[in-house]
């Protein structure tokens, strides 16, 4: 009878390994596999404010920097607005102070008062710049919008989840295998996993081995990675990929 190992979402693709306790390591042992981005993140709003522009629909792809969302902003720009007309006074004011000192017609107290009036002038404009920054989330990197989760003109909360999105220009294979076959297995590892969505075989290393052994299951997380760049394959397709002892 096979073993089945309770599902573990990871990164990578997630292989589940049939008969991982009893099964001989000289003989390939075929495993399930599922494709996954090496980086996937979800973007997530700041501030309340209503949705303005989702310059990109499900599935499209865009470049790192680019715009993905933005915010309505006319409030934190008013902000900002008054807190730089703010400062402006509070240095028309120290300048003022500062004329005034050099015909001793003002105090040290009122000087410094001017001074410190300036300072918190600043922060208040540096902290109104940065709430607008919020308004507009920006790529971290290269990809796809795997999931719209809001639509324009809809009101959100911070923290909710506005878009998820991935790097699909590397896909990354999770392995569980079990530790003995530390005896063989290394990074650079070559196999191939067989998709079912598309009939094909694609070449496949082994990038790294996880950090520590499973103490019940005697098993080990692996990380291999597609070598190569294939346009049809995506994320959440599965196959079938065998190893063997070399």
């Amino acid at each position: 009878m096979r073993r089945i190992l309770p599902h573990l979402p990871t990164l990578g693709v997630l292989l589940m390994v049939g008969s991982l306790v009893g099964s001989p390591t000289h003989q390939e042992a075929p495993v399930r596999a599922q494709l996954q981005a090496r980086r996937y993140t979800t973007l997530s709003a700041e501030l309340g404010a209503k949705v303005a522009v989702l310059p990109f629909a499900e599935g499209d792809r865009f470049a790192a920097g680019d715009l993905l969302a933005a915010l309505d902003d006319a409030l934190p720009r008013a902000q900002l607005q008054r807190a730089e007309a703010e400062l402006q006074a509070a240095r028309a004011a120290l300048s003022s102070n500062q004329a005034l000192e050099k015909l001793s017609s003002v105090g040290k107290v009122e000087l410094e008062q001017s001074r410190a009036g300036v300072a918190r002038a600043e922060a208040e404009v540096s902290a109104a710049q940065s709430l607008l920054a919020k308004c507009r989330m920006t790529a971290p990197f290269a990809g796809r919008i795997a999931e719209q989760k809001v639509r324009e003109l809809q009101y959100v909360q911070p923290g909710q989840a506005l878009l998820d999105i991935l790097d699909d220009r590397v896909l990354e294979l999770e392995l569980i295998v079990p530790s003995r076959w530390l005896s063989w297995l290394r990074e650079g590892t070559a196999f191939s996993v067989t998709i079912d969505e598309t009939g094909r075989a694609y070449p496949a290393k082994v990038s790294r081995a996880g950090a520590r052994v499973d103490p019940v299951s005697q098993t080990l997380k692996v990380t291999a990675a597609i070598d190569g760049h294939y346009p049809e394959l995506l994320a959440g397709m599965s196959g079938e990929v065998s190893l063997s002892q070399h």
